[in-house]
């Protein structure tokens, strides 16, 4: 049974001053309806009462009716029912536990969206109309749509640097399982070296944040200076938001081509359960692993993997991959981090990326013919994988 993936094709866009206001306008009532649902929602709970998103939606069809609300009805109604559905979203996950409550969107932190079904847009020989717009969106078509695509749903946002993005989703039937190979591999990340293989191939960290520093602290020091609320600081904001955007891409650009390739070379892929959240509170090291970013790694690899018939292993956190011996299994008391190649007692020298990348990848593929579950299960997190329990320790 063939099955498509959904795929999302983001393009940049230069709006008309019309076309600009409109999608501002529906920015601002997208996110006030949120809000006042989430507000509704908060109370009803209050009180003990469930309120799903029909009742919301007969909320905002009221809300359109009073005098205070009526701006609501100048922008098309589809995004404001898509919020409504993005906000019960929300709510499912968190009665499932898989995240917290929902919260109330900033008109300056929030990131600035609106979702458009096909009621709501025509796309017809590459050109898209949205509802309640004159003219087609200018859109710089960077790659092109899979052959015969139809988009089902178009979400159009505007990112902090003021640069304008339409995504569409489709489906990719160009997206299938890759032919299997029989070859393997451990991931070892790390701040001196991003990767580290178990073939003993080292990728080095190109630490993007660290080449624009100086240039992002200059332009912080000048937004600093200016008086809220003026014109020059706006100015000054937008400045330090595209140095930032620019890091950015470079990083998603530079993770996108990694991840690409170990899923292509490697039907099984080992990496270390590693809690990021709790390691960037570490004020020494926070700045250099959010600058790695760990966390959109395996996210990318996770998803490609299962795009293309691939399969990611995530080992226990604790697992002693950097102390143990990839010879003898015999494990080190203690390993500083300062400590970058050491001697077992049997006589091998170790460099410790490559010994813990080959430790994650045994213990990975141990697990997998045992049957166990080596991946951590996420909705379950009392769980424990079979790779927690430490290898006892063997005299030379």
């Amino acid at each position: 049974m063939t099955t498509h993936v959904k795929r999302a094709y983001r393009y940049r866009f230069c709006p008309t001053d019309a076309q600009a206001a409109e999608l501002s306008r529906t920015f601002g009532c997208v996110r006030k309806v949120y809000n006042m649902a989430l507000a509704a929602r908060t109370e009803a709970w209050t009180r003990q009462e469930r309120v799903n998103y029909n009742q919301t939606s007969a909320m905002l069809t009221a809300w359109k009716k009073t005098e205070e609300l009526a701006y609501l009805n100048e922008v098309s109604s589809v995004p404001l029912q898509q919020t409504l559905r993005h906000l019960q979203t929300a709510f499912t996950h968190f009665f499932g536990k898989r995240a917290k409550y929902p919260r109330f969107k900033s008109r300056k932190k929030t990131r600035k969206s609106a979702e458009y079904t096909t009621s709501a847009f025509r796309f017809r020989n590459g050109e898209l109309r949205l509802a309640k717009m004159s003219e087609p969106l200018r859109i710089v078509w960077s790659r092109p749509l899979p052959e015969g695509a139809k988009p089902s749903t178009v979400t159009v946002s505007q990112d902090s640097a003021g640069r304008w993005f339409v995504s569409l989703l489709c489906e990719d039937p160009s997206v299938r399982p890759l032919p299997a190979t029989g070859q393997a591999g451990g991931v070892d990340v790390g701040l001196n070296h991003l990767l580290t293989l178990s073939t003993g191939e080292k990728i080095a960290n190109p630490r993007h944040e660290r080449r624009d520093r100086a240039a992002l602290a200059r332009q912080q020091r000048r937004l600093a200076k200016k008086e809220k609320g003026s014109a020059n600081r706006t100015r000054a904001r937008l400045k330090v938001a595209k140095i930032h955007a620019r890091i950015a891409d470079r990083r998603r650009d530079g993770l996108h081509k990694l991840t690409t390739r170990l899923v292509r070379e490697n039907q099984t892929i080992v990496i270390e359960d590693l809690t990021v959240r709790s390691m960037v509170k570490n004020r020494k090291l926070a700045r250099a692993i959010s600058d790695a970013a760990w966390s959109e790694f395996r996210s990318m690899l996770e998803y490609k993997a299962q795009w293309y018939g691939r399969e990611v292993i995530a080992v226990d956190r604790w697992f002693p991959s950097s102390r143990l011996c990839s010879a003898c299994n015999t494990l080190q008391d203690t390993m500083p981090l300062n400590v970058r190649t050491w001697t077992c007692d049997c006589g091998v020298t170790h460099d410790r990326d490559v010994n813990a990348a080959n430790n994650l990848l045994a213990a990975g593929l141990a697990v997998t013919v045992c049957g166990a579950g080596a991946r951590p299960q996420r909705s379950t997190p009392d769980r424990q994988s079979a790779t927690k329990q430490k290898p006892s320790r063997r005299e030379p």
